[in-house]
């Protein structure tokens, strides 16, 4: 026995250097060969395919700024930048001299808030007043009453979609007599920032409704109190701060729902924009005790790795034009390996640009003593199933989600049928585009098939065949599946969309790919492998932790 544990040891150290070096080469080709596609239609001939190229300060190269996201945020980096410097010391010195807290920051960060906010979006300010004092009025009404959670729904999802359809309104279609105000209407469509302010709209209405109502927490608290540090009294440094689970879960005193707390939390400054989503009880909770969670070297190392990661993407944008390939059209001229290296190269490009887009934001929160979930808990690469790939992906949305949508529309006991209520609702929230819906229904498709299977492997029977080498083979196979439809369903929404999903599919599916789409799944096979490994690995690490933790317990 002991002596199969041994060779099974050392043939899983063989495996994993040969997955290793295979991702290795991998990745090698994937660069070599975008980069090599990117400069052949970026340049001779074939040099007008693209648009979005802009000069480059690495080796005089061309650098793709195509993604209208990543070129703004990038652009306005410096007055960002300046703006949350100003924000973050005046704050700071306000809480030191003046010894502000609760409502008195809430005035604070209103007025610097109100002030950021006009500037982005000038006079619209006004629609985006009316709308969220409209919702404070029918909170304050019906909070407490059965059909107040419904009623809280349509509002805001009725406001969702017609801010979309006229566009933000124009002054004038409410008389001539207004039509001066729309000549200024800031630098920042309001109703594109709206979706934002939506969420933070239905998390103070639900909040204050569930305090009213005393409505029971799902977390087993005293098994927390047991695992969370933060949480637990009389640790050195954490005396009377909680964790985000904690502030989140529990309410807060009733006079904090009041209209300046509100309004300080739909238009708090460094979250305004891009998140990452708080919810109203974390919020409020914090402007009485800052965070506690990030001393300031651990927010100085955020700032750090955050400036690594743009180095990271200045790097890419230079040298693989992705996105500029995509949006282009491009795409239709390449061969099946090419379509497929630039379906990745967008999906790595994409997560590269939310994660410091939400990490900037999140950064200037933690400056500002306001602590927020991160939004990329894992890297893409290491995802090998969608409900890991949607819960690291943005991830305070998806525990945003969870909180408002899927437990009160039943949770596990209607998780089938959650998905797609959940997934369309993703969908409208990002944008009314038919692509965006083709996305989410792609992607409900395929989560079908996994919570099944899931739901299969969780069952007694099942317990003893995890154990074997078939369960790790079945697992490694079933994640590069999962990973190919994945990348699919992403092609259908942020690339080819449903029209071009026919000729992509006629150009992919034809025989003689079939070579190539057996590499890609064993590539994928190989990635999933190597995902096993690294969970296996994190999980001896924690359970090494436990169990120094619970000697020190005994010592003590």
């Amino acid at each position: 026995m002991v002596v199969a544990r041994k060779q099974q040891s050392v043939w899983r150290g063989m495996e994993l250097y040969a997955c290793i070096a295979y991702a290795v080469l991998f990745e090698v080709f994937v660069f070599w060969r975008s980069s090599a596609t990117s400069s052949e239609y970026s340049s001779g001939a074939n040099g007008r395919w693209l648009y979005g190229l802009k000069p480059g300060w690495i080796a005089g190269r061309q650098m793709d700024l195509s993604d209208t996201q990543w070129r703004n945020f990038r652009s306005g980096l410096p007055a960002l930048t300046a703006v949350m410097a100003a924000f973050s010391i005046l704050g700071a010195c306000l809480r030191t001299s003046l010894g502000l807290k609760g409502r008195g920051m809430a005035r604070f960060w209103l007025l610097a808030s109100s002030v950021y906010v006009i500037y982005l979006h000038g006079n619209c300010v006004l629609f985006i007043l009316a709308i969220v004092l409209g919702n404070y009025i029918l909170t304050k009404a019906l909070a407490g009453k059965v059909v107040f959670p419904y009623l809280l729904w349509i509002y805001n999802l009725t406001f969702l979609v017609s801010n979309r359809l006229y566009s933000g309104y124009k002054f004038a279609s409410f008389g001539e007599q207004f039509a001066f105000l729309d000549q200024h209407r800031g630098a920042l469509r309001w109703h594109i920032s709206f979706n934002m302010v939506m969420l933070r709209m239905v998390s103070f209405g639900l909040d204050y409704h569930w305090a009213q109502i005393s409505q029971p927490s799902t977390i087993n608290w005293e098994n927390h109190m047991r695992k969370c540090e933060l949480c637990t009294p009389g640790i050195s440094g954490t005396e009377g701060s909680s964790c985000y689970l904690s502030r989140q879960e529990k309410p807060v005193s009733g006079a904090q729902y009041n209209l300046v707390t509100y309004l300080a939390y739909l238009l708090y400054a460094p979250l305004y924009i891009a998140g990452p989503i708080i919810t109203f009880n974390a919020f409020a909770s914090q402007l009485e005790n800052i965070q506690k969670a990030y001393s300031r070297k651990d927010i100085a190392i955020y700032g750090l790795r955050w400036l690594l990661c743009f180095l990271l993407i200045e790097f890419l944008t230079h040298h693989c034009y992705f996105n500029a390939l995509a949006i282009s059209g491009v795409w239709q001229r390449l061969s099946p390996l090419e379509i497929f290296i630039i379906g990745y190269g967008v999906l790595n490009f994409m997560w590269l640009k939310f994660l410091l887009i939400w990490r900037f934001f999140r950064f200037w929160a933690l400056i500002d003593g306001i602590e927020t979930l991160e939004n990329m808990t894992k890297c893409l690469n290491n995802c090998c199933d969608l409900e890991t790939f949607w819960k690291s992906w943005h991830a305070s949305y998806n525990r945003y989600l969870v909180r408002y949508l899927y437990i009160p529309l039943g949770g596990s006991r209607w998780r089938f049928l959650n998905v797609w209520i959940i997934f369309t609702f993703v969908a409208i929230w990002h944008d009314l585009e038919w692509r965006l819906l083709s996305w989410a229904w792609v992607t409900c498709v395929l989560w079908g098939p996994e919570l099944l299977v899931k739901s299969l492997m969780r069952t007694p029977q099942m317990a003893s065949f995890k154990k074997t080498n078939a369960y790790r083979e079945c697992h490694a196979l079933a994640g590069s599946l999962n990973i190919t439809g994945l990348m699919l369903a992403n092609l259908v929404g942020f690339v080819v969309g449903p029209d071009g999903m026919k000729l992509l599919a006629s150009r992919m599916l034809s025989r003689e790919n079939v070579p190539l789409l057996l590499a890609i799944v064993f590539s994928f096979y190989i990635g999933t492998k190597l995902m096993l490994a690294i969970h296996d690995h994190a999980e001896k690490s924690q359970e090494s932790k436990k169990q120094v933790s619970s000697r020190k317990q005994l010592i003590d």
